[in-house]
């Protein structure tokens, strides 16, 4: 065995495909941002005013995941610091918190203790009230004239977790400042949530708006040609691996994020098999796997409710030796399932949603058969590998109290 290990470690210091990995991660900034010139210019014109002195708008980003929002306005952030070295009479200060880290996100006071220390305060993570730590907050930034641009990313995690309360009384901060002020940057990915919170905050907040539209696959094939020649060896990557990898992720409403995994994931599957190239199989496992990871990620975060029917569907099936299901069958157990675990019992009619929203996913597969007479009903199919299957099941069970 330790030969055998030896081997693999050997193969490995002969690295034959990557320069830098890094460069395919998320959290590479590369210095040149293709195709979100028109944002990066309507950003920068929102907020350069702070340059001389003046409050920004508070400006809201929205797109889908992968649009380049975060690395767009990192990027602003970089080049207005960069040009507020020069200022002597203000400061100022830009801060970036992701909303969706759990340390951050669970609760106001949490938000308000991550941006305390940002400026250079310590509050315990727990234990005061909220009005306390608001004060303490006010009392450290506001000691010497400042302007301060907060970017919230993910700012729709805390939202759903806290409420829009929060981010009504950020907004409102400025009105107890006497020497600072403070603009925000909201950043989510979810298209519709600024129709779901309070309308007192969407017109505090949203004073501006900039929209990231997905990327088409020919931009995501110049994004990826652009990493993949500082990322890749020369000559690694075989011809048509890198338009296809493109088209994947434009399929996947145009997220970069996506087409980037894909490319770094071909490229460990092509190591680890001793490959000299990355070929077209290494980018259909890369894909396969990333399928199955986003499936488990999204059974994870999903509501109780939702994965009671999911689970009662799995359950079923099994029961039945892999043959399908009928959605009334589905409802009785769910029933069942959460009596147990004492949960609130959604309708009939609110199931069957779901399960078409689980059918939308690529997780099942729903069938209306008609029964003559009897009417018409939906028959349901697993869609996604038995072993998939046992890991959405372990994950639920875990949530359960009673199975």
């Amino acid at each position: 065995m330790k030969h055998e290990l030896e081997k693999i470690f050997e193969s490995f210091d002969n690295n034959r495909i990557f320069n830098d990995k890094s460069i395919l991660q998320i959290t590479y900034r590369p210095n040149e941002i293709k195709h979100r010139e028109e944002q990066i210019k309507q950003l920068a014109k929102i907020l350069a005013p702070v340059l001389r002195g003046e409050k920004t708008s508070n400006v809201f980003l929205y797109g889908n995941t992968g649009t380049g929002k975060t690395l767009s306005i990192l990027y602003i952030k970089d080049e207005l610091l960069k040009r507020a070295e020069r200022i002597q009479e203000f400061k100022i200060k830009i801060e970036y918190l992701n909303c969706k880290l759990k340390k951050v996100s669970d609760t106001e006071y949490r938000i308000l203790a991550e941006l305390i220390k940002k400026f250079g305060g310590n509050v315990p993570n727990t234990g005061l009230p909220t009005e306390t730590v608001y004060s303490k907050f006010i009392d450290l930034i506001d000691s010497k004239k400042q302007y301060i641009i907060l970017i919230l990313d993910e700012i729709d995690q805390a939202v759903k977790k806290i409420s829009s309360d929060f981010l009504y009384n950020l907004t409102r901060l400025n009105s107890e400042l006497s020497k600072t002020q403070i603009s925000l940057v909201g950043i989510s990915n979810d298209l519709t949530f600024l129709e779901g919170i309070d309308p007192r905050v969407r017109s505090s907040l949203s004073e501006e708006e900039v929209i990231f539209p997905p990327y088409n696959a020919i931009q995501l094939q110049d994004i990826l040609n652009q990493r993949a020649k500082l990322a890749f060896k020369e000559g690694v990557i075989q011809e048509g691996v890198i338009s296809k990898c493109a088209a994947l992720a434009a399929r996947e409403h145009g997220d970069a994020r996506r087409a980037l995994d894909l490319l770094r994931i071909a490229g460990e599957l092509a190591e680890r098999d001793g490959s000299k190239k990355i070929l077209m199989k290494h980018l259909d496992e890369a894909n396969t796997k990333i399928e199955r990871d986003k499936i488990l990620d999204i059974v994870s975060s999903e509501p109780k409710q939702f994965q009671y029917v999911l689970y009662s569907i799995i359950k079923l099936i099994e029961k039945n030796n892999g043959k399908p299901v009928f959605t009334g069958d589905v409802y009785a157990l769910y029933q069942e399932l959460c009596q147990k675990n004492k949960a609130e019992i959604l309708t009939q009619r609110r199931v069957s949603d779901i399960i078409q929203e689980f059918d939308m996913l690529g997780i099942i597969n729903v069938r209306v058969i008609s029964k003559g007479r009897g009417g018409r009903m939906r028959e349901i199919k697993l869609a996604v590998s038995k072993p998939i299957s046992e890991k959405i099941k372990q994950i639920i069970e875990e949530n359960l109290t009673y199975k």
